[in-house]
């Protein structure tokens, strides 16, 4: 028996090692990985976890916010009694337009109730307008905030997952040549096993991207379509209050 052959005894591992490290499966590839990967898998793991639970209750909350919006709005057109709809519109606590017509309205009772009686309509009716106005337009912000809540996580997920998951694939393929130097062997079957577990950390990083960008370009869409909708009701919702502000002065007296 020559010198290599000895050596290639020594160094080399046994094909059963071999086999066993190629044909396992991602939990065990994840639990012989190098200390600095898995700590590089348990971030992106706590990434997809968030991910996931803001991504179900995002499309919940956006699914009812649909659904109650558009009754709002039948509601709305059909009926010509505002404190009915008030009353109504109770319920639709998903709805931002339905509270965007709650604040206004509310407001718009209490301006009237604040107007002085010896006042002319010609002379309230432009500071109950900047009220209703005021008050739509804080609603407005305060409903779009809520809307937009954590969506600015899944963009971050989206963003920086794939390099966490890059930094730990380099980390590891560095210490799989560093052992290969160590071992003084560069066949295959030494590189292999190492640069499989190596790869883990970036397939789970795009894992953790990939329904992140998903989610937060379908939200950022519903969203938008829901603001637009908020904005075209103000408008709506300002001509109604001015077209009836008499009646309505009269209604909150009686």
């Amino acid at each position: 028996m020559n010198i290599l052959t000895l050596s290639n005894l020594i160094f080399l591992p046994s094909a059963t090692t071999v086999g066993t490290a190629l044909s396992g499966n991602v939990v065990q590839m994840i639990i012989h990985a190098g200390p600095v990967v898995k700590v590089v898998l348990l971030i992106l793991f706590l990434f997809s976890i968030i991910s996931w639970s803001i991504i179900f209750m995002k499309w919940r909350y956006l699914r009812k916010a649909g659904q109650d919006t558009a009754y709002f709005l039948d509601l709305f057109w059909e009926s010509t009694a505002l404190n009915q709809i008030y009353q109504e519109s109770e319920d639709l606590a998903w709805s931002p337009v339905a509270q965007l017509f709650r604040s206004g309205y509310s407001e718009l009772r209490r301006s009237m109730k604040l107007q002085n009686a010896s006042q002319t309509l010609d002379t309230a009716r432009q500071p109950i307008m900047d009220s209703v106005e005021r008050s739509l337009r804080k609603a407005s912000i305060d409903q779009s905030s809520r809307m937009e809540k954590a969506l600015s996580f899944l963009a971050t997920t989206g963003n920086t997952t794939p390099f966490i998951g890059l930094f730990g694939t380099v980390w590891g393929i560095m210490e799989a040549f560093r052992g290969i130097g160590m071992k003084g062997s560069a066949s295959l079957a030494v590189v292999a096993p190492g640069i499989s577990e190596a790869l883990i950390a970036t397939a789970v990083g795009l894992g953790a991207a990939i329904p992140a960008v998903i989610a937060y370009n379908t939200f950022t869409s519903k969203v938008t379509v829901l603001r637009s909708e908020m904005e075209t009701f103000s408008s709506d919702f300002l001509s109604l209050v001015e077209r009836q502000v008499v009646k309505i002065k009269k209604d909150t007296n009686e």
